[in-house]
């Protein structure tokens, strides 16, 4: 299941580009060409590991950046020994650089606000996903990390139900 999913948010995130105007395009098919100018929204997806906490310590990674941390699962057996299901929790942390104050009549502050933007559209993006091993990805809670100094992290938690089958 984590691995599927893991695969399923990555594909999602790095098909998305903001267009010279603004505008989000979502490459989809590979055959198509990438238009000019425009950038990637996601610039790096990884498993989290306190990525955050210990920036100095890790390879460097460009931003925004989103980092997937799976919750602890506990597992209920439908059918012991056969099938199995949870509702476990996935957090997305979201790493972007801070533009400055979000004050009035800060001149930073449409930049800073705009860290809020990319939950939104990872939210549009993945709301209800589902797989093989997995349905009903959705949204439970948002949390701000108000602690920071060049760089914003938001945290996206998830649910979803989980599905495991052993076949023998």
């Amino acid at each position: 299941m984590r691995k599927e999913l893991y695969n399923k948010i990555c594909t999602r995130l790095e098909r998305l580009y903001k267009l010279p105007d603004g505008a989000v395009y979502e490459h989809e098919n590979k055959e198509e060409k990438i238009p000019e100018g425009a950038v990637r929204i996601v610039n790096h997806i990884d498993l989290w590991n306190q990525n955050v906490e210990f920036i100095e310590q890790e390879e460097n990674w460009a931003r925004p950046a989103v980092f997937v941390e799976f919750c602890p699962i506990r597992w209920n057996a439908i059918v012991p020994g056969v099938e199995y299901r949870a509702e476990p929790e996935v957090k997305l942390h979201i790493v972007t650089d801070w533009a400055g104050a979000a004050s009035e009549g800060s001149s930073f502050k449409e930049e800073a606000l705009a860290v809020f933007d990319l939950p939104e559209l990872i939210h549009e993006r993945l709301t209800c996903l589902e797989g093989e091993t997995f349905k009903v990805f959705d949204l439970v809670e948002s949390q701000t990390n108000h602690n920071h100094e060049e760089m914003v992290e938001n945290i996206e938690v998830y649910s979803c139900v989980a599905i495991k089958r052993i076949n023998g």
